[in-house]
């Protein structure tokens, strides 16, 4: 019996800019992880952005059980996209990243310019972002997929995803 024919297409430019356009606009976003605790997978609703580089970044509080899971197992895949108000749900685009977590802590040089960039996006944020138990996390991009929608979707490298 012949291999299948992968069903994803190649990254092109139209791929590349929907991508960037889902990533860009995205104020929160789903993240799998592992569990640290049972190794079992899980999944939360996280306020989600780009770093000034573009790179997917979150805030995370030291209380959220996908803190602990992210130190154990920082590889863990985000998703975006929002369903239009009209239509099946699955016609609309998403993004699913599979992605490394790195953890920026408050002693890293970076981290005030992250913060003044996080605010500007998530002004509400200012009441809970300087907590001790919170942390910054760099999403760092290792494969994407995107489908656009019926019969469109691609695989993407982290090189489609960035800022060009």
């Amino acid at each position: 019996m012949p291999p299948l024919k992968d069903p994803l297409l190649p990254a092109d430019d139209d791929a590349r800019i929907l991508a960037r356009a889902l990533l860009s606009k995205a104020r929160h976003a789903s993240l799998a992880v592992t569990d640290a605790e049972t190794g079992t997978p899980g999944i939360s609703l996280i306020a989600f952005g780009l770093d000034p580089e573009g790179m997917p970044m979150t805030l995370i509080s030291g209380l959220a059980p996908h803190l602990a899971a992210l130190r154990a197992h920082p590889l863990a895949a985000v998703m975006v996209g929002t369903p239009g108000d009209r239509g099946d749900p699955l016609v609309h685009p998403r993004l699913m990243i599979r992605v490394k977590a790195s953890l920026v802590p408050r002693t890293a040089p970076e981290h005030a310019a992250l913060r003044a960039h996080w605010l500007a996006i998530h002004p509400k944020a200012k009441l809970y972002v300087d907590f001790a138990d919170f942390v910054f996390a760099r999403l760092m991009p290792v494969s994407a997929l995107l489908n656009g929608g019926f019969g469109r979707a691609w695989r993407l490298t982290p090189t489609d995803l960035l800022k060009g």
